[in-house]
């Protein structure tokens, strides 16, 4: 018998969020244990410890309501969405979800660096030809180079982030438990995703960062304004790019694969975001149009913001109001797909 059938009536039975309860021996959960027992005090946090395995706990009041052993490391939780801790909950789930892949991550954080020593050594033979390309000098177009690093994973440029496994719950038809939950489709992935984000920037992007603030020369400010303002704009860019790839996820529902609409994607945020080179560089009418496109609000506009190359509350208004009109395109964009919930299920 399932968890759900144990513990709550049939017709309540996808009414919960399924959290695994795992043992995450991570230095940093540890440390970031206070802030997700703050910001989600309903919730119980099993690590660094394990819990007994096999309890349906009702959120906030802590009340067994049945046996799940049946599922190992289960623990179902009936949230209030009104309240907002639902989403809190789901963001917390998505960052203790990443945080059990160790292997992959410290893959990860090697193949970034390498990757930004490459870079690098490109960029710094580029700037001896053509000092001040961009308006950059040699030091702020490295630093750059290991901001994108820092924020390809964070951002999922490059891909990794939730749209695959949405279009896979879309072309089997499993959407429609989603859509069953007494849950918001768009704010479930966003909450999700922004927990993933969050755990790629400080498991992923901190130590390439750091490697390449030690071993070149580079230009970072040493106000605390600036700093705030430059993790604003990556909050913002977040957001952004989880619109993009909402609306990329969306279009399964009239595919029956999302591979090529998903390679696409990825190629327009490598070349449109300036993760290949910055959008101050390119010339003309291709830098203006680059320049206002959603993607620039991923990595070009948190790295002007940190350079102080830009005015922050210009760089946050662009990106609000890309981030305001992509999830309301993605809000039209899922009613009308809604209807078509049984396409390849």
């Amino acid at each position: 018998m399932s968890c759900t059938d144990s513990c709550f009536p049939r017709t309540f039975r996808y009414e919960f969020l399924l959290v695994r309860s795992r043992t995450v021996p991570y230095a940093l959960v540890r440390l970031l244990r206070p802030l997700l027992k703050t910001l989600a005090p309903s919730v119980p946090f099993p690590f660094p410890a394990r819990v007994v395995p096999g309890n349906c706990v009702a959120a906030g009041v802590g009340r067994v309501l049945g046996s799940c052993a049946s599922v190992p490391g289960a623990v179902g939780r009936v949230v209030g969405v009104g309240t907002g801790r639902l989403y809190v909950a789901v963001a917390v789930g998505g960052f203790r979800r990443y945080a059990t892949y160790r292997v992959a991550t410290v893959a990860g954080v090697f193949t970034n660096t390498v990757f930004g020593l490459i870079l690098v050594y490109t960029y710094l033979a580029l700037w001896e030809e053509r000092p001040q390309l961009g308006g950059y000098d040699q030091a702020q177009a490295v630093t750059y180079v290991w901001l994108g690093q820092a924020l390809l994973s964070t951002l999922a440029i490059g891909g990794g982030g939730f749209e695959d496994e949405l279009i896979e719950r879309i072309r089997t038809g499993d959407v429609a438990i989603d859509l069953y939950r007494p849950a918001d489709l768009q704010l479930w992935w966003l909450a999700s995703d922004l927990g993933r984000a969050l755990f790629q920037l400080l498991g992923r992007g901190v130590v390439p960062f750091a490697f390449g603030a030690l071993v070149f020369d580079v230009a970072l400010p040493s106000d605390p304004v600036t700093w705030a303002g430059f993790l604003l704009a990556v909050l913002f860019g977040m957001v952004v790019g989880f619109g993009i790839r909402y609306l990329v996820a969306l279009s399964a529902f009239w595919l029956m694969d999302g591979t090529g609409v998903v390679q696409m994607a990825w190629l327009l945020g490598f070349f449109c975001s300036g993760m290949l080179l910055p959008l101050n560089v390119f010339p003309g009418l291709l830098g203006e149009i680059v320049r206002v496109l959603p993607w620039s609000s991923l990595l070009q506009a948190p790295a002007d913001v940190l350079l102080g190359r830009a005015d922050p509350l210009g760089t946050f208004a662009f990106q609000g109001v890309w981030a305001v009109a992509l999830l309301a395109a993605g809000r039209l964009v899922q009613s009308a797909a809604t209807r078509r919930v049984v396409q390849g299920g």
